[in-house]
């Protein structure tokens, strides 16, 4: 078979308004890269809400031209395809340089939603990929479309998709695959790693040159701040969204599963959809990722971790602040900000609206029941919305809730407190609050699957399907009630690993 060549800058059916960002800092940051053709390319799954949300005309997926740019066979006009270096520490342990090794930014667009930088996700090879071949199969990049917009559905900040491409060009992970390209959209992909790229490297004035770029670009509030109090001042920045972010995870029972430095956003972001999950059984010990052998990012370890790597980053800011112990101070924000914001989206998902001494407490209480009988999370936090919604009419509303659990005494006797805690407020209103907080549909991964399997086999309906459920969690979709049940027992055995 040939090997495609890639076309010459095109004109496409819409001029891109490229503003370059990042992508002004210069080669100490990236490098010249354009993507490697995938021909011939379809279409798998299109994201018509960020269309609108970045004022690109809807017709944009009826061009062809436009399929062959998104699926790097093409260039388009104004585009400055590069991929970013950046290090990073893995698994707890120094790897050294990393780097993009299977993204290609085309360059940054001016949008409605702000500067948004548009990445090719399996566009092939790069100066980072470390021998790798720079792809991504369709089964990884189906579950990062998806992934990214259902975090964004249920207001998770996130990296976004727009698109994703495939190819019958074949790809070899564990088995021979199929190719297929994620278009990405995020204000930045500047992780920790890069942070510490520069810092390991003793280059204190590229590392300068990022950190201004980043508060000039992203961090308005420190624009006016020097020396010091700028650098620690977006130390406790990043700090504070981490937290938040790892709060709102949290609340979701979402498992990253490889919470690298280099996988760790700036902007508090979720970031890098891998080894991913939402748990079905809650179990605080769940590894998602295969290749955790350890289990250094099950779910409840999730925010140490990220207190772990915020201290990699503030190690790599030393070089522009000349005291400890306003970073350490920086620093600590995270032991306020994370339990604070926990407990307050805790709150809301028992309707609760004040905070009192013993909201902890209850909730750590059902957490506990749960754990025991490993309640399915999505489910039982649904059903209690349910039950909360029509408990003034009807006597036995809890029952499904109860039947969730083996040892039923324990909820009978936490659901009491709970009911006293909700004293007498309205509990059609409390429960309405309840159903908008706690969503019906997450991306389980046997859900994810049965996309992926019918894709495979060319058909796309499911992952639009998906896609639209997901991008309203919260909303009934009757027609679409089977997604919302109990995972089935095959799902147990789905493997997801680093190369997924």
């Amino acid at each position: 078979m040939n090997t495609p060549t890639l076309t010459a800058p095109m004109d496409t059916p819409t001029r891109w308004p490229w503003q370059p960002s990042f992508g002004a800092l210069g080669s100490a940051f990236h490098t010249p890269c354009p993507p490697t053709p995938l021909a011939p390319s379809h279409w798998v799954g299109c994201n018509p809400r960020l269309l609108d949300a970045l004022d690109l005309p809807t017709g944009l997926w009826q061009s062809p031209e436009v399929l062959d740019a998104l699926s790097g066979n093409a260039l388009l006009a104004g585009s400055s395809p590069s991929a970013s270096v950046y290090s990073g520490h893995q698994f707890g342990v120094w790897a050294g340089q990393l780097g993009d090794g299977r993204a290609i930014s085309l360059g940054e667009i001016h949008t409605p939603e702000g500067v948004q930088d548009i990445q090719l996700k399996g566009a092939g090879p790069t100066p980072y990929s470390r021998r790798g071949d720079g792809r991504a199969v369709l089964r990884s990049s189906i579950r990062e479309f998806l992934a990214s917009e259902a975090m964004h559905g249920l207001g998770i900040p996130t990296t976004r998709a727009l698109c994703v491409t495939g190819s019958p060009t074949p790809v070899y992970r564990e088995a021979r695959e199929t190719a297929a390209v994620v278009t990405r959209v995020a204000p930045s992909f500047v992780r920790f790693g890069h942070f510490e790229h520069f810092s390991a490297n003793g280059h204190t004035e590229e590392l300068r040159m990022l950190a201004d770029h980043m508060v000039d670009a992203h961090f308005h509030k420190l624009q006016g701040l020097n020396g010091n109090a700028r650098y620690c001042g977006l130390l406790q920045e990043v700090t504070r969204r981490t937290a938040e972010l790892m709060a709102q995870w949290q609340a979701v029972g979402f498992c990253h599963g490889v919470m690298n430095t280099d996988n760790m956003s700036v902007l508090g972001l979720t970031l890098d959809y891998g080894p991913f999950q939402f748990m079905d059984g809650f179990n605080p010990d769940h590894i998602c990722n295969h290749s955790d052998t350890s289990g250094r990012y099950a779910y409840a370890r999730q925010p140490q971790v990220a207190y772990w790597n915020l201290f990699c980053l503030g190690q790599a800011l030393m070089p522009l602040i000349d005291a400890q112990a306003p970073a350490l101070a920086a620093l600590e924000t995270y032991k306020t900000v994370f339990p604070q914001s926990l407990d307050q989206r805790m709150r809301a998902k028992l309707g609760l609206t004040d905070a009192h001494d013993g909201d902890r407490a209850l909730v750590e209480t059902l957490l506990q029941a749960m754990q025991q009988d490993r309640v399915d999370f999505t489910v039982m936090w649904r059903r209690l919305s349910h039950a909360v919604h029509e408990s003034a009419q009807l006597t036995h509303a809890f029952d499904p809730v109860r039947d969730l659990f083996l040892h039923r005494e324990v909820f009978d006797a936490w659901r009491i407190h709970y009911e006293a805690r909700l004293g007498n407020a309205d509990r059609r209103s409390v429960g309405q609050r309840m159903l908008g907080t706690n969503p019906k549909f997450i991306l389980r991964n046997h859900l994810g699957e049965m996309a992926i399997q019918q894709a495979k086999a060319g058909d796309f309906g499911m992952v639009q399907a998906l896609l639209n459920v997901l991008h309203a969690p919260c909303d009934e979709h009757p027609a679409c009630e089977g997604w919302a049940g109990l995972a089935p027992e095959w799902a147990s055995s789905i493997e997801i690993s680093c190369s997924s």
